[in-house]
Order: structure tokens, then sequence, then C-alpha cells
């Protein structure tokens, strides 16, 4: 008779602490031991089973059994001549790479993470939205990204502060997977990041960001929009047409007004497409009386969309127009154009051909 067919190793950083706790519970150990191993993966940050200690011989070779500890592996990596800002092309175990940014001020550390090889959005000025939707990302693999960087952090004797989930992907349409990596990352006895240092940007997948209120998650929002009518976003974001602005828009009010925190709005200046004028005074009447934040961000070109970023005159007009609606407005630094920084860039530079795109889960 066949042998039945080992069961597949479960990744420990695919699961938050309450989670490993029942894992750890079903063979008979208690809660101590799974905080000791919760110490050892975020706090110790053990890259292998053999640099566990403190934990019974027994439990470490059941943990050898029948889990991994499953990280991505660096495929490419460039720097940029700014000295600061470093991105890395990351290797899953399936062969899919997933792009992770390291971005150093003066100070801190800042981090932008994938949660999707691939995305289904379609913005046509984004080099990820450009190549389809793959697959989610599962948690662990997300964690693995900021696993990698503290790692390259420790090696300077940095920290890191901020975590921006606005790499390759939409966050909430992988919401399961996104949110269980934040918990991680979060939980006081791993990691402990501080949840005003982390922020999830979405297209506006109305579902998500109303679920986001309800479960009153520790993450900061930020909403793109590009497009304050939904003729012009529905142009650049073919996922507004799903969720018009209407929606969207009672979706933000509705989270503001449980969650009390304020949206940042994210704006892609494309030049002579929505830097007008009218294109301002547009956004302005939107958000008017909301408790929004704008931040403006002069267009990263990509080789599938031949437009190009607003200059510095058109910017400073927008942003004057938008303050006489009361509206606080930042001006986003970019980094790491020479390294295409920008989401998807590096993956479409390395890797072709492409993989076909796959319609947006309903």
């Amino acid at each position: 008779m066949d042998a039945s067919p080992a069961l597949p190793l479960v990744n420990l950083y695919d699961l938050p602490r309450a989670a490993l706790g029942e894992l750890l519970g079903s063979w008979g150990y208690s809660a101590y031991y799974r905080d000791l191993l919760w110490t050892a993966l975020y706090r110790q940050q053990v890259e292998s089973f053999d640099a566990l200690t403190g934990l019974k011989p027994e439990l470490v070779a059941t943990l050898r059994e029948r889990t991994s500890l499953e990280r991505p592996t660096t495929h490419h990596e460039v720097f940029s001549s700014d000295g600061y800002t470093r991105k890395l092309l990351l290797r899953l175990r399936d062969g899919q790479t997933v792009e992770t940014v390291l971005m150093r001020f003066k100070g801190r550390a800042t981090v932008c993470l994938s949660t999707q090889a691939g995305c289904a959005m379609g913005c046509v000025f984004c080099a990820t939205g450009q190549m389809g939707f793959v697959r989610h990302l599962s948690p662990g693999e997300i964690i693995g990204q900021v696993l990698h960087v503290t790692r390259l952090l420790r090696e300077t004797n940095e920290s890191l502060r901020n975590v921006v989930l606005m790499g390759m992907g939409e966050p909430l349409h992988n919401y399961e997977g996104t949110l269980a990596a934040v918990d991680i990352l979060v939980d006081a006895l791993g990691m402990a990041l501080g949840p005003r240092f982390i922020t999830l940007s979405t297209v506006g997948v109305v579902p998500g960001i109303r679920r986001l209120a309800d479960e009153d998650r520790p993450v900061q929002l930020a909403v793109s929009l590009h497009g304050a009518t939904d003729a012009e976003r529905g142009a650049l974001v073919p996922a507004a047409r799903k969720w018009p602005l209407t929606e969207l828009m009672d979706a933000c009010r509705y989270y503001t007004h449980k969650r009390k925190r304020r949206i940042f709005y994210e704006w892609a200046l494309i030049s002579g497409r929505n830097d007008t004028p009218e294109q301002a005074h547009a956004l302005g009447a939107l958000l008017e009386g909301m408790d929004a934040h704008v931040n403006l961000i002069p267009l990263n070109p990509t080789v599938g969309y031949a437009e190009q970023p607003s200059g510095p005159d058109s910017v400073r007009a927008f942003q004057d127009i938008l303050a006489g609606y009361g509206l606080p407005s930042t001006v986003r630094q970019r980094r790491g154009i020479d390294i295409d920084a920008g989401c998807g860039q590096l993956k479409a530079a390395v890797e072709r051909p492409r993989p076909p795109r796959q319609p947006v889960a309903s």
C-alpha cells in the first residue's frame, strides 16, 4: 500500500501569534512556548531552526518536520545615486518575483512592500498594472520582505520605522493576507511597529475600505484618486468603473466618521492631463469639508505610458488652488527615479514576457 502523501509544510511567518498558538497547542504545547518561538522569530529574527534556543528539543524537532522558515531571496537589486534608496526584486518559492523598496531618510527608514504578484487594477500609468495579475501573496511572503530589509538595516545599525503597503498589487484585493501581515507587524511581543507608521494605499476598493472601518484595523489609509470626475478617473484607473466616485467618497466618509481618522488622498500629477486648474478645483470641491490630506506625486514615467510628470509651476498652482478649499497638501519627494523605483518598473525591466492579464475578482 502506498504511503500517504506528506502534508505541506506550514510557513511559520504566515501565522499571526494566535494562529501560532493554535498550531503549537494542537501538539500539546502551551502559550509559553508560543511566545518563546514568537520572540525568536520577530525579536531575535532567527533564520534557521538551529538558531532556536530555549525550546524543548522535541518541539524543535517537530518544527523541523512540519514547518518551514521560508523567506524570499534576492533575485536582483539596484542602488540609487541618491545614496538612500535601494530597490530589491525578491524571488518567492514558486519563482514569482516581487519588488521591495528600502528608503532611508534622516533618522528613519521606510520600506515599501508588495502585497500581490502583479495587479488586477490596471492603472494605465503603473508598470505593475500594465503587467496584469498573477496571484496574492501570503502573509509570510509580505512579512518576508520586512525581515529581508531589517536584516539589511542591522548591517548599518539602523532600524525600520515606517511601512507603506504601496508596492506591487492592491492591498485590499488581498485583504486577508495583507491584514494578517499587519497583525504580525504590530504585535507587541514581536516587531512592535507603531500602527500610525503603517500606511495602506488603495485605488478605492470600496468593500475593503468599509471593512477596514468596521474592523478598526490599525493602519493609516491612503486612497489613490488621480481624477476628480468619473470620466477622468476611469480613464486612468479602470477599477474606478466598478466603484464610481459617489460610492468611493461615501465609503471614505464612513471610514473617517467611524475611525475618527484622516485619509490621505494620492494624486499622481500628469502634465497636461490631471494637473490643470479645472482638475484642481474639481478635487477641491470633491474633498471640501472632509478630514483629508492630499499627497501630490509628480508622475514616475513608465515604458508603457508616454505621459510626463507635471513641472514645478503646475505643481505649485495646483497646490495653491487646493489651499483655497482648506485642503492641506504635500508634494511628495520622488526617490529612486534612476533605478526604476516606481511600482513594477524593475520587474518589468528585468523580466519578459509579461503574464497575461486576469480580470478583477468580484
